[in-house]
C-alpha cells in the first residue's frame, strides 16, 4: 500500500502551520513588532527627559532605562542593530505566572546588567560560542559607556 504525503492547497487559508509559529499565533505578537512597538513608545517619552546619552549605570537600571539607552545609541548611529541584540535580550523578561511580556514601564527592578551579561557568557561557553562574544562585546560597549577601562593588560 502506498500513502501520498503530497497535499496540493487550493486556497492558502487551507494550509496549516506549526501550532507555535508566530505566524499562525493569533494572540502573541511578531519580535519585531514588539520591538516597533517599544522603540515608538521610547521616542515619545525621550523628548521630555534630559540624559548624556554616552552614559549610563550598567549595575543599576531598570529595563527601561536599559531600553531607552540602547534605542538612544541606535538612533545615533553609536550601535548597530546587531550590537544592540544582547541588550534588547537582556531587557526582556516574561512573567512565569502567565507566560506573558512584563511591561517594562511598570517594571521598577533594579539589575546590574554587566553581571548579567558575565552569568549569560558562562552559560554560553558551553552551549553558544557565538552568543558569549556578543555578550561579551556588549560588556565592552558597557565598560566604554560607564567611562571604564578594559580589564586587559596588553605588554609590549
Amino acid at each position: 500500500m502506498k500513502v501520498d504525503t503530497v497535499t496540493s492547497y487550493q486556497y492558502s487559508s487551507q494550509r496549516t502551520g506549526p501550532k507555535n509559529s508566530i505566524e499562525s499565533s493569533n494572540d502573541s505578537a511578531s519580535f519585531a513588532s514588539i520591538l516597533n512597538t517599544k522603540v515608538a513608545q521610547s521616542a515619545s517619552t525621550d523628548s521630555s527627559k534630559s540624559k548624556d546619552s554616552n552614559q549610563g549605570d550598567f549595575t543599576s537600571m531598570t529595563r527601561q532605562e536599559m531600553f531607552d539607552w540602547m534605542n538612544d545609541q541606535i538612533q545615533t548611529g553609536k550601535m548597530s542593530l546587531d550590537e544592540s541584540s544582547p541588550f534588547l535580550g537582556m531587557t526582556m523578561k516574561i512573567s512565569v505566572a502567565t507566560g506573558q511580556p512584563v511591561d517594562m514601564a511598570t517594571d521598577t527592578t533594579r539589575t546590574n546588567y554587566v553581571e548579567k551579561a558575565r552569568s549569560g557568557i558562562e552559560w554560553a561557553n558551553n552551549h553558544d560560542p557565538d552568543l558569549a562574544k556578543r555578550l561579551q562585546n556588549a560588556i565592552d560597549i558597557m565598560y566604554r559607556n560607564q567611562g571604564r577601562e578594559f580589564g586587559i593588560n596588553v605588554r609590549a
